[in-house]
């Protein structure tokens, strides 16, 4: 009996399988591929999903694959620029330059390289579910049964080796938009109302070409043709361009098609072709994130437009999220009401975020003139006609319910920055675990009530004191930008809450009790 089946090993399933592979359970882990995919798709990621990287101790292996993202401008129907977004300055808040570009193929090779160093994971590439069947017995006998059968050598012909059986405490299913898992438990997709037809091209440029190419990336924002130009890593461009009414997504998808409308910038002698595809960019979420000992994540719950490049991090954020609870419950150290909180978080998360997307989506989009032209009035009018570099504000939403203080404390539900401790980067001193963070200045009150037993598994970090010396007050200027004297942060570095007086911190520990034992 494993702790935890994971059904695929993409991003999301290799992530998935690495931390809870880092907590010491028997994790097993399936794909029917049984190699990585050596095409791009996702090709950025911010700093959040870097802090988990740094979690699983990749990030001096990862560093050749990954760069920090351009500024990018937005011009609008006459091609006047209408807007420009730009890096936030330094300090940064998670130590990490908050957006980027990496190389999917090579990142899944270290990712999955380094799931493969962890005894307690087994993982099957070149092996399909077929089915699974949750127990409806409790105790020791409670489970799920997956069905399984290893492909052979003519996979690509669908033939099947001999089937075999493989049971878990818990299920989840990475596995993709067409999920097997999501099917099986009878969870469906709801439509949250985009659906449009694109060519996605990966291009490897030639000097020649680069030479000719903008140096930042581009958002085209033309009716006749919305289009989006984007500097990926070393001599790799991708161009994602609307599809029109009318136009065959197959024709477009061909090498003389894709070349076609890649002539405004790039010629065929100047690069080589990667990929070129043809998708319709939807917005869908399931209905919900599990049924009974059966999860999702990743593809299998939400699908998203790619205009903020958050398709990979949504589903890591579901590793994230799934992974300490599961490790807190399979260790007898949360009820099972925390991993009810798994779909509540992620859910609202995913579609407010979601949201957010289709908005950047529509903006780079109208195909309306007329409301184009308005558009770009009014963002210039909004700069006074004159387009400055603004700083990308963080665009991901705060968690609103779930394993949260109730009272909704200053800060609740968002990101607790990490910092630099001497050179050091905090998490790599502090850990993941739960922790409180005190001013420089908080009353001895707060540590009175933090040594007792019943919080000895919560780390105290008060800053200035020797373990908590800050290089640039990141976390000082957090703690006072949200009026409070402690903040205490969950496994996943959101805050369950913030307190100005050790009272307030004492009714968050209770209410926590209800999830953590």
């Amino acid at each position: 009996m494993y702790d935890v089946a994971i059904v695929g090993f993409g991003p999301t399933g290799a992530v998935l399988a690495g931390l809870l592979g880092q907590q010491g359970l028997k994790v097993w882990v399936c794909d029917q591929a049984t190699e990585v995919y050596e095409k791009p798709r996702a090709i950025a990621l911010d700093h959040e999903i870097m802090r988990v990287f740094q979690q699983l101790g990749l990030l001096e292996a990862l560093a050749p694959f990954v760069e920090p993202f351009t500024n990018s401008e937005f011009y609008g129907v006459d091609g006047q620029l209408i807007k420009c977004m730009s890096t936030v300055e330094l300090p940064y808040p998670m130590t990490f330059t908050p957006s980027m570009v990496f190389s999917q193929p090579d990142f899944e090779r270290v990712l999955r390289q380094r799931v493969h160093t962890l005894p307690s994971v087994q993982v099957n590439v070149g092996t399909r579910l077929l089915g699974l069947q949750p127990s409806n017995a409790g105790g020791s006998e409670a489970g799920v049964t997956l069905t399984v059968a290893p492909m052979d050598g003519a996979a690509h012909h669908g033939q099947m080796g001999a089937l075999h059986q493989v049971q878990a405490l818990y299920v989840v299913g990475c596995d993709g938009a067409s999920s097997l898992v999501r099917q099986s438990v009878g969870i469906e997709l709801e439509d949250l109302d985009f659906d449009e037809p694109w060519l996605v091209v990966d291009v490897l440029v030639n000097e020649q070409g680069l030479a000719k190419l903008p140096k930042v990336s581009v958002q085209y924002c033309e009716p006749e043709r919305p289009s989006t130009y984007l500097i990926v890593t070393q001599n790799h461009r991708r161009w994602e361009l609307s599809i029109n009414p009318g136009e065959d997504p197959k024709q477009v998808a061909t090498p003389e098609g894709t070349w076609k409308l890649l002539s405004r910038w790039l010629q065929p002698h100047e690069g080589t072709l990667w990929r070129q595809a043809s998708y319709r960019f939807h917005a869908l979420v399931a209905e919900r994130f599990h049924s009974g000992r059966v999860f999702l994540a990743g593809d299998a719950a939400h699908q998203q437009p790619p205009f903020l490049g958050q398709g990979m991090c949504q589903g890591v954020r579901d590793a994230v999220n799934l992974s300490w609870k599961l490790g807190a419950v399979l260790k007898g150290q949360a009820s099972n009401a925390l991993l009810d909180t798994y779909s509540q978080e992620r859910k609202a998360h995913v579609k407010e975020l979601t949201s957010r997307i289709k908005g950047i989506g529509q903006l780079v989009g109208e195909r309306n003139l007329d409301k184009a032209r308005e558009r770009d009035s009014k963002l210039l009018a909004e700069c006074g006609g004159v387009v400055k570099p603004m700083p990308r504000q963080n665009v991901q939403p705060a968690l609103l319910q779930g394993c949260l203080d109730p009272a909704a404390s200053a800060g609740t539900g968002t990101l607790f920055p990490q910092a630099w401790l001497k050179q050091v980067r905090m998490d790599d001193l502090w850990g993941c675990g739960w922790r409180v963070v005190l001013s420089a200045d908080a009353s001895a009150d707060f540590a009175r009530l933090l040594v007792q037993p019943a919080y000895s598994f919560i780390k105290t970090m008060k800053l200035g004191e020797v373990d908590a010396i800050e290089d640039d007050e990141v976390m000082a200027a957090w703690l006072q930008a949200h009026s409070c004297q402690a903040a205490l942060v969950r496994p996943d570095h959101y805050v369950f809450g913030t307190a100005q007086t050790d009272t307030q911190l004492l009714a968050q520990l209770e209410y926590m009790g209800r999830y953590v034992i």
